[in-house]
């Protein structure tokens, strides 16, 4: 059938001819990637844009949220509630009968004879007796029902179970004013810029804004405000290219797919739903459990087994997330993990560093960008042995940074540059020779300064305690043949370093796991430490920066501790993942947790790691009730004969309880609840904000994280 509905006779035989075998047809690519506001209508991007988001509680959903009452209303169970409410319609009953038929007297007519004439109530009209004496009697029988009405809470079982069932659904959104509209853009018109609010106006209407778009339109007018850019090329980018003004670097729009539901307006992803549990907070309970870089900021550490879902559950609807606001240019990412660990395609990041794959276009610069001898010396020294260091203050972690710092200043006063794994492990060993050229190069450079450095690294070589061999075997790891074609520092390469988070740039680095376990947690180490000294020296701290460990073992070192700590002043973060916290020093638990303000316990947890995360989350008061039966024992005939029949009712002896009520102080989660009372699928989090906003733990669902 052709194009305009007309069959074809000429490929009716053709298609019955067998066609030769061919590659499968590849489905078209999508039109828009899943999850964002759809493109050839601009009415559900704005109604994505208008919907309320109030504020709320740290780490709730503010989407759409409808806040609840902080404290639970007492519900009366249903049994108890419907016989209250059926005794009440009988006793009701009961009362109209014995008075309609005169049993209780004609007092209740008194009211009729006082304020009514008599020729009212003697006449033979039919209409005014009805109205008089039936009206009367109507108006009674209405005054018991809303007596026994209010006594039986008729009200209560009209919303809890009538009502409910017959609402209606929700009423659509109301339009806002155009004061509050946010599709109106009413900054950049108070700002006199109002060609520029109708033309990005125009492309929300016509569908070709997104939501990344109008975040990082929204960010691009943050640095007007704050004087990093002219008004006069904000608008000028606007108005020449409407909704895809100030693009990212990378040219990108969005991300290739979305596995996660994210909001850009208030920079959230949603991770699951808090369950409806007792144990959370009343206001938690059903809503969406979100976070975002005002959480982040304080770093958050997950825990769990493997295949508790610290990944697939956390770890990439956050790395997800932290790209999309590196494209609306409010943050820059490094993701760190394995190869093939399930971190997102390769076309969500700019950067993408593989660790001893011969194709991978970017190395990674051993020495962090930096020219100082003593900064690269300090870095490369946690990277190489912190996990060596004891964790309680001692000189270990300074004598490995001034033996580095003995070698790498002499030689990059000589070569102009640091020098490359060989060339450092050559050193470190001790050879003569490469020592002896540095020696003659200082001496004719007239570096005497550098020649006494040298001279006492000399002094140091084949002594007891020279931390030189120990250095020597860890950048051994790193000198093998996998990684011949990394760490170069002759300026051949495009090595990657983490200076650049000064812009909003996505990377991701894949660590060598098969048979270079060693090797991969020293380059996590020099990662994570030089993270912490690039954030520490930004000029722009306003670009939120974090640094997503996939797995943090042998990562915890003292260093690594206390520059977690620093994060949160840089508004820079970490979010790192154990499988166990036996995977860190024992005097560097309490610590750990103690830096990093959002924890996760997933389900699967140990009960000695459930301990340590019970002692960081402490205890509350609560209310207990002790409740205690005593039996009652009849002394009359009467009441042995009502004893026993209530004995052959119930199947139980007539018993008094008394409930005592008294306040005492218990743990939010035990160890036990932690390791065996978290259900598949679930985990337990606390959250703390960079403002110092507290969440209690709370229990939450992570297999609904779309609500």
């Amino acid at each position: 059938m052709d194009s305009d509905g007309t069959h074809d006779a000429r490929g009716t035989h053709a298609d019955r001819v067998p066609r030769p075998a061919g590659p499968p047809q590849v489905p078209p690519r999508p039109a828009q990637a899943p999850g964002a506001p759809p493109l050839p209508d601009g009415s559900a991007f704005l109604t994505w844009l208008r919907t309320p988001r109030p504020e709320a509680a740290p780490g709730v959903w503010r989407f759409g949220h409808r806040p609840r009452p902080e404290v639970e209303p007492e519900e009366i169970p249903a049994r108890q509630l419907l016989s209250g409410a059926f005794i009440a319609f009988l006793v009701g009953w009961l009362i109209w009968s014995l008075l309609y038929n005169g049993y209780l007297g004609a007092w209740w007519l008194l009211p009729l004879q006082l304020f009514t004439p008599d020729s009212w109530r003697g006449s033979d009209d039919k209409i005014v007796r009805f109205l008089v004496w039936d009206g009367y009697t109507v108006l009674v029988a209405f005054a018991i029902m809303i007596g026994v009405g209010r006594l039986g809470r008729w009200g209560e079982v009209w919303r809890r179970f009538v009502a409910s069932r017959l609402r209606r659904a929700a009423p659509p959104q109301a339009l806002p004013t155009p004061e509050e509209d946010p599709a109106q853009w009413n900054q950049l018109r108070a700002a006199g810029a109002a060609d520029a609010a109708e033309r990005l106006g125009a492309d929300a209407r016509a569908g070709l804004m997104r939501d990344v778009d109008h975040a990082r339109i929204t960010r691009a007018w943050q640095g007007v405000r704050s004087g990093r850019h002219s008004l006069a090329t904000f608008t000028g980018a606007v108005l020449r290219e409407g909704a895809a003004a100030c693009l990212h670097p990378s040219g990108e729009r969005d991300l290739p797919g979305r596995l996660a539901r994210h909001d850009l307006v208030t920079g959230q992803v949603r991770l699951g739903t808090t369950a409806d549990d007792p144990r959370n907070p009343y206001a938690y309970r059903g809503t969406g459990l979100a976070l975002g870089p005002d959480l982040l900021g304080t770093s958050l550490l997950a825990v769990g087994p493997a295949g508790s879902g610290k990944t697939g559950a956390v770890v990439w609807p956050l790395a997800e997330s932290l790209c999309l606001h590196a494209l609306a240019g409010r943050a820059a990412v490094v993701v760190v993990g394995a190869a093939g660990a399930g971190l997102g395609p390769v076309d969500a990041y700019d950067v993408v560093v593989r660790v001893g794959n011969p194709e991978s276009v970017y190395d990674l610069d051993l020495y962090g960008g930096t020219t100082d001898p003593d900064e690269a010396a300090a870095v490369l020294a946690e990277a190489l042995v912190g996990d060596l260091t004891d964790p309680h203050p001692s000189g270990e972690s300074r004598r490995s940074t001034t033996v580095l710092a003995q070698l790498l200043g002499p030689y990059r006063a000589v070569h102009g540059r640091f020098p490359s794994v060989p060339e450092l492990r050559q050193l470190l060993d001790g050879a003569p020779g490469p020592l002896a050229a540095l020696r003659k190069a200082l001496t004719e450079g007239g570096q005497e300064s550098l020649l006494r450095e040298l001279d006492a690294r000399e002094r140091q070589l084949g002594h007891p305690g020279d931390v030189g061999s120990v250095l020597a075997d860890r950048v051994a790891l790193l000198d093998r043949p996998a990684f011949a074609g990394f760490f170069d520092t002759s300026g051949q390469s495009r090595p990657f370093s983490l200076r650049a988070l000064d812009h909003p740039v996505r990377v991701r680095i894949d660590l060598p796991q098969r048979g270079h376990a060693d090797a991969s947690r020293i380059l996590a180490r020099l990662v994570l430490a030089q993270f912490a000294a690039s954030v520490a020296v930004r000029e722009d701290r306003s670009l939120f920066a974090c640094l997503v460990l996939d797995d943090a073992t042998g990562l915890v070192t003292p260093d690594a501790v206390r520059g977690i700590q620093r994060l949160r002043s840089a508004n820079a973060g970490v979010v790192m993942t154990l499988r166990t916290l036996d995977d860190a020093p024992r005097p560097l638990r309490s610590p750990l947790l103690g830096a990093i303000g959002c924890r996760v316990a997933l389900s699967g947890l140990t009960p000695w790691d459930g301990q340590d995360f019970a002692e960081v989350w402490g205890k509350e008061w609560t209310e207990a009730r002790d409740v205690t039966d005593r039996q009652i024992i009849a002394e009359t005939p009467a009441g042995k004969a009502v004893h026993m029949l209530r004995r052959v009712i119930t199947g139980n002896a007539p018993t008094a309880r008394a409930v005592t009520v008294r306040q005492v102080e218990r743990e939010r989660w035990s160890a036990s609840e932690l390791a065996h009372g978290v259900p598949p699928g679930h985990a337990v989090l606390s959250l703390t904000s960079v403002r110092g906003e507290h969440a209690p733990p709370l229990l939450v669902d992570l297999r609904n994280p779309g609500g």
